[in-house]
């Protein structure tokens, strides 16, 4: 279930004595010390994304993804895991600068994690994960190859040279291990419930409550995670790690990511609820200067695409899964509104979506609820889902272009 990551400016500040830190201990079950094992790492050497001198040992140093991301869901309906636990998303490196690599190793696309933790012996594992690691939109199965073959085959301390007699899916168990044993330490449920912050389908947060109960608990900012409607259904715990992935100590950070959620009125909801809050708590935080339904005043163009939000509509008109989205302003005409951002104008030009101070006749465009719609259709086309820095077209036709989305109104 890929989900939107917006990257904001980032500069690596020097940390402080106040960071925690988390030493996970190895739960890797070997009749050898050495077959299979991972390498023995210090830990006591620099911090993943603080490195002065190039680290020539990537076994005990991630690289490039040093910023380690422990991501965390909340899905409602259809719901998994417990009513009172959030569940496991996966464990993700990003880059030092928020960007991100994704399925290294294609040689590595394992497709029987079930079978390869059974057979290691890590039988409790697998029915732990089987609670609090299970998708609302496939198998658990199929979720945890996904989460495998696009965040651990970029993990550099998961690479094969790095395991004694290296045999394949030696490295299976330490990934899924490390990545459970890490969202234990961190109970978001438990951590919002003692701020009196609670499922509910009459109440809404601001983002300042939800941020301080969770930041009382992580150390450090976390990121949050809405639904274009504003409910909260993901948080992200940044780290650095001293050593390997696998057996490091893990020192918390602060998010490299904006928040997709707004400043006031989020939703927390049951699990299992199709409810929509109508009551709003009193907060001091700042206040949303929306007060228009979809597509009035400004906000932001979210993209859906298979079902789950994935990047959005950036100022020039294409598509970018991880940069900062663009807010754009509506204008009433008499068949609907154009739109515009800071670039100009928004117009579909020769079939594709661009925005431009070149733009003169901005093209009029509908909505059906919070989706955009464009002669009378609200698909959208691509060629690919663009990843790192590239940018994709959005074309309104589907001739030629294989990838379907839909572009969702975010008030801001």
């Amino acid at each position: 279930m890929p989900s939107f990551r917006s990257v904001s400016n980032f500069a690596v500040a020097a940390l402080g004595s106040a960071q925690a830190v988390l030493g996970l201990q190895s739960h890797v079950l070997r009749d050898s010390a050495l077959s299979g094992q991972s390498a023995s790492c210090s830990n006591n050497g620099p911090l993943s994304c603080h490195n002065k001198t190039e680290v020539a040992n990537l076994c005990c140093f991630d690289y490039p993804g040093g910023s380690i991301l422990q991501t965390q869901f909340w899905d409602v309906d259809p719901a998994t895991g417990p009513d009172d636990s959030w569940t496991v998303h996966g464990l993700w490196p990003d880059n030092c600068d928020g960007t991100y690599e994704q399925y290294c190793d294609e040689s590595r696309q394992y497709t029987n994690i079930s079978d390869i933790l059974k057979a290691d012996g890590y039988t409790d594992l697998l029915s732990y994960m089987n609670t609090y690691w299970t998708s609302n939109s496939g198998s658990a199965e199929s979720f945890w190859e996904h989460e495998w073959g696009k965040h651990g085959t970029c993990m550099s301390t998961f690479d094969t040279k790095c395991y004694m007699d290296y045999q394949p899916t030696d490295e299976i168990p330490d990934f899924f291990q490390r990545t459970v044993d890490l969202f234990k330490t961190l109970p978001s449920y438990d951590w919002l419930k003692d701020a009196g912050i609670v499922p509910s389908t009459t109440k809404t947060y601001s983002y300042a409550q939800i941020q301080k109960a969770l930041k009382k608990g992580h150390g450090k900012k976390v990121y949050l995670g809405c639904t274009s409607d504003g409910q909260l259904d993901e948080i992200w715990y940044f780290f650095y790690v001293r050593g390997s992935i696998q057996t490091g100590d893990y020192v918390s950070a602060n998010t490299l990511t904006d928040s997709s959620c707004p400043k006031s009125g989020i939703k927390y909801l049951p699990k299992g609820s199709k409810a929509s809050p109508t009551a709003t708590t009193t907060t001091t935080a700042p206040t949303s200067t929306s007060t228009g339904g979809p597509f009035e005043g400004k906000g932001y163009l979210n993209v859906i695409t298979s079902g789950n939000k994935k990047g959005c509509i950036i100022s020039g008109g294409t598509w970018y899964t991880t940069g900062t989205c663009a807010g754009f302003t509506t204008t009433s005409t008499d068949d609907g509104f154009t739109l515009t951002s800071s670039k100009g104008l928004c117009a579909v030009q020769d079939g594709k979506l661009t925005c431009s101070s070149s733009v003169t006749d901005g093209s009029v465009f509908t909505a059906d609820g919070s989706d955009l719609v464009y002669d009378g259709a609200s698909t959208f086309h691509a060629d690919a889902v663009p990843s790192g820095s590239t940018q994709g077209a959005v074309y309104t036709s589907a001739d030629g272009h294989e990838v379907e989305l839909s572009i969702e109104w975010q008030n801001i």
